[in-house]
């Protein structure tokens, strides 16, 4: 009776301990990040001049700010909260989609389906560099041959 006591009490000690280390895990992309337009490269001349990304962790998930300035100088604001499971958001405030599909590959990598309409209008790939110094995201349209349409936008960690 001792033993299957003990042995039940390391059982649960085992369980609450991996079970915290996950809610530990962290995803990298949370934080602050600068566009830096020197590293980035569009597809077109109508990109946003300046633009801060910041992730983060609330209870009801990851939530995404994007603010900055569009091509034509003006104020923008985008954002959404995900669980980065693949599971369609609102996405307020983005011109080329109204839901967002964040899933989440490992801590450093996500990859986002945008949709207007239920129609899907571009896929991107966001990547956190290894020394966690610079996230990548490279967007491409749908419909389109993909390299020649494709933007490579570089951000800072701030």
């Amino acid at each position: 009776m001792r033993r299957n006591l003990i042995v039940s009490s390391l059982l649960v000690c085992v369980a609450t301990l991996v079970g915290s280390q996950a809610a530990f895990a962290s995803d990298n992309w949370v934080g602050s990040w600068k566009l830096n337009t020197a590293k980035s490269t569009f597809a077109s001349d109508d990109v946003t001049r300046a633009q801060t990304l910041t992730y983060e962790s609330t209870p009801a998930g990851i939530t995404l700010t994007a603010e900055g300035t569009d091509a034509q100088g003006e104020a923008m604001q985008v954002g959404f909260t995900s669980n980065f499971d693949g599971k369609e958001v609102a996405w307020t405030g983005n011109p080329s989609a109204d839901m967002a599909s964040p899933k989440r590959i490992d801590d450093n990598t996500y990859e986002n389906v945008w949709q207007m309409s239920g129609k899907q209008t571009m896929t991107a790939k966001v990547v956190v560099s290894n020394d966690s110094k610079t996230l990548t995201v490279t967007q491409i349209p749908a419909g389109t041959d993909g390299e020649a349409a494709k933007s490579v936008a570089v951000y800072d960690r701030q």
